[in-house]
């Protein structure tokens, strides 16, 4: 079932972490973060919705690293639910798509939950100094591939972030698969 993110907090601290990545390397927030902002992503293997992001969103995390701005995938659904999640087939995830950013692994699920993420894909957006400025979406494409012309959303709002401070005024929420939470 689709969920939509819910609106934005926006201007709040966003929540620290430390979480290992893919790469066999521990991350935490201030190691990602770059000096123009920082895209925190919840995603996950299995879910349709990021399958036909996934390309676009290296592409734009890409761009956005040549602007100063850190990107980080986080994984946090159940994987004994959902085994396709797990952390061996994150790698694998990571490497067919060339992930140029972590990807990392929130087992207990307490990084999300302080997100208040609910969807893969749910896109966070932050400042220079780590407030949440964006919740929306990569861009209008959901499960098919945007339109010709459309407006890279994510990419837009984060280069507004690194040159105001702020994020723009009309925010479109990211729609995707609901969160695997354990026990649910």
């Amino acid at each position: 079932m689709a969920l939509a993110a819910l609106a934005p907090e926006l201007g709040k601290q966003a929540p620290d972490f430390s979480l290992p990545s893919v790469n066999g390397q521990l991350y935490a927030l201030d190691e990602i973060a770059g000096p123009r902002g920082t895209v925190v992503v919840f995603i996950c293997n299995h879910c349709p919705y990021v399958k036909a992001v996934a390309d676009r969103m290296v592409e734009d995390a890409r761009t956005l690293a040549a602007e100063g701005i850190g990107f980080v995938a986080i994984s946090s659904n159940d994987v004994a639910a959902y085994p396709e999640d797990s952390f061996p087939n994150m790698k694998a995830f990571a490497e067919q798509h060339d992930f140029p950013f972590p990807y990392l692994y929130d087992e207990s699920q307490d990084v999300a939950r302080a997100y208040g993420a609910v969807c893969t894909p749910d896109f966070f957006g932050l400042d220079a100094d780590g407030r949440i400025q964006y919740r929306g979406r990569l861009d209008e494409g959901r499960r098919d591939p945007p339109p010709p012309g459309a407006r890279r959303e994510l990419v837009e709002a984060m280069l507004m972030i690194a040159e105001t401070g702020r994020g723009p005024v009309e925010q479109i929420p990211s729609v995707g698969c609901s969160m695997k939470w354990k026990g649910e």
